[in-house]
């Protein structure tokens, strides 16, 4: 795998103005890199900040603060014609397949409608690149004719996939792409995205609350917890050794398929509500709801820096 980084976040900030005085803070100073041909997923409960900072890094929201960095250019400061050109090489896969498709177009016209924004291909050609993407998402030709409520929702997913894929992109964020499908599906999904990174040589932002899943389809993970990254390692390092309380807490909450282990083994359960995100307290997000919480947890923002080696951890324990 090529070490050059394709993405890099540094200091990333979105904030959102909800009322005369109060500032919801999405996403807050959130530090990450993804390399060319990789995967890195996002994890963490609802309202964290994972949608909210992939479609910052997407572009599809103004930064507040920091940089998006895509093969060294900040996306934030391009002009409408070098926006056009970054879409044509980053694209998106939406979480709910059932509202990001247009019910008055066809497959086939939804398919071709980035083809068509950067003139990549007209005619018979266009066609044959239809039906070309159609059967690399496992459907066929002759659904390119029909309109997205006559397919289930995995169905639906699939031609969300081609959608991006239609011109040829190098990065894609997928955005909780298997939280709205059945089970039965999610891993259909997740073996044609990695299929398709293998033979396209695709590199992924994968944003997820299925902790076994991300697993799966990640080289490196990371955990945010109320718009702050708290922990960032390799795959196969977060989940044997995770250093922060709140990813320990989290997967010790992963189901194991052997009823044995399952009945011996020790839950932790956070307790106490999630603080709010409008102007948040100083201090560690998590010291509230930390069994391991000192004084300091409470006053002092913990800083996110590398404990071992590729391994980030945002912790006064350590």
């Amino acid at each position: 795998m090529a070490e050059q980084n394709l993405i890099e976040v540094k200091n990333l900030k979105k904030y959102f103005k909800v009322g005369k005085d109060a500032v919801l803070k999405a996403v807050d100073d959130v530090s990450f890199n993804i390399k060319k041909g990789e995967t890195l997923g996002l994890v963490g409960e609802s309202g964290c900040g994972k949608t909210t900072c992939g479609r910052t890094v997407m572009g599809l929201y103004e930064a507040t603060d920091g940089k998006v960095l895509f093969d060294g250019v900040d996306i934030h400061k391009l002009n409408h014609k070098e926006k056009k050109k970054f879409t044509r090489r980053a694209q998106i896969i939406f979480q709910d397949p059932y509202a990001s498709l247009n019910p008055r177009m066809t497959v086939g016209d939804i398919i071709g409608e980035g083809i068509d924004i950067h003139n990549l291909y007209t005619g018979k050609e266009r066609t044959n690149r239809i039906y070309k993407l159609l059967e690399l998402v496992g459907l066929n030709k002759e659904h390119a004719s029909r309109f997205p409520h006559e397919f289930s929702g995995g169905q639906r997913q699939r031609i969300g996939i081609a959608r991006a894929l239609a011109i040829e992109p190098e990065f894609i964020v997928c955005d909780e792409p298997i939280s709205a499908l059945d089970v039965s599906i999610q891993a259909q999904i997740v073996n044609l995205l990695i299929n398709l990174q293998k033979e396209l040589g695709l590199t992924y932002l994968f944003i997820a609350h299925d902790l076994s899943m991300v697993k799966h389809i990640s080289d490196r993970v990371g955990v945010m917890y109320l718009g702050t990254m708290v922990e960032l390692a390799g795959s196969n390092v977060l989940y044997d050794k995770p250093l922060h309380p709140y990813t320990q807490a989290l997967l010790s909450a992963i189901p194991i398929p052997d009823p044995e282990t399952e009945r011996k083994r020790q839950r932790i359960v956070i307790e106490g509500e999630v603080p709010s995100p409008i102007n948040p307290k100083p201090g560690c997000r998590f010291a509230a709801r930390c069994k391991y919480a000192k004084p300091i947890c409470h006053e002092k923002r913990p800083e996110f820096k590398e404990i071992e080696k590729d391994h980030f951890v945002a912790c006064h324990l350590f």
